[in-house]
C-alpha cells in the first residue's frame, strides 16, 4: 500500500486561483515552522521581541511546540494544493479557524502589554480575510466548457 493515495486534482472544481492560495498559505505556515523549530530562540526574542527573562526555556519551548505544529500544518496544506485540490475548501476553512483564533488571542482575548505586535498578529487577520475570499472562489463551481456547435 502507497503511503499517498491517488491525486483527487481531477475532481475539483472550484477556482483554480484557490489551490493556489493554499499554496502559498503552506510556504507562509513552513516558514515560520522551520524559524521557530531551528532558530536558537525561536524566534520568541528576535522576531517577537518578547522579553524572555528567567522564562527563556519555557518560552522557546512552547515556540518549538508551535513550530511542529505548523510543520505538520503546513504540510498537509502543501499535499492538498498540489495532490488533493478536492479537499481544498475544508483546509481553507480549518486555515481561517487556526488563524482566526490566533488573531483573536493576538489582539482581543490577550494582547500584549508590551503593545508590541509579532507579524503573526497581522499575518493573522490577513489570512482570514484572504482565506474567506479564496473559500468564495473555492466553492463557486467552473462553467462547463460548453460543446462546438456547428
Amino acid at each position: 500500500m502507497p503511503l499517498l493515495p491517488p491525486s483527487t486534482n481531477a475532481e475539483y472544481r472550484g477556482h483554480p486561483a484557490a489551490p493556489l492560495f493554499l499554496l502559498l498559505a503552506a510556504v507562509l505556515s513552513l516558514v515560520p515552522a522551520l524559524i521557530h523549530s531551528f532558530l536558537p530562540d525561536g524566534g520568541a526574542g528576535v522576531i517577537a521581541g518578547l522579553d524572555m527573562d528567567d522564562r527563556q526555556d519555557l518560552v522557546i519551548s512552547v515556540f518549538r511546540w508551535q513550530g511542529a505544529t505548523q510543520l505538520a500544518f503546513g504540510l498537509a496544506l502543501l499535499a492538498v494544493a498540489l495532490r488533493y485540490r478536492s479537499l481544498t475548501s475544508l483546509f481553507l476553512v480549518l486555515g481561517m479557524v487556526e488563524r482566526g483564533l490566533m488573531a483573536l488571542h493576538g489582539w482581543v482575548l490577550s494582547p500584549p502589554a508590551s503593545g508590541h505586535h509579532p507579524p503573526q498578529h497581522y499575518g493573522s487577520v490577513a489570512a482570514v480575510v484572504l482565506g474567506g475570499l479564496f473559500l468564495v472562489l473555492s466553492l463557486r463551481p467552473r462553467p462547463s466548457p460548453e460543446p462546438h456547435s456547428r
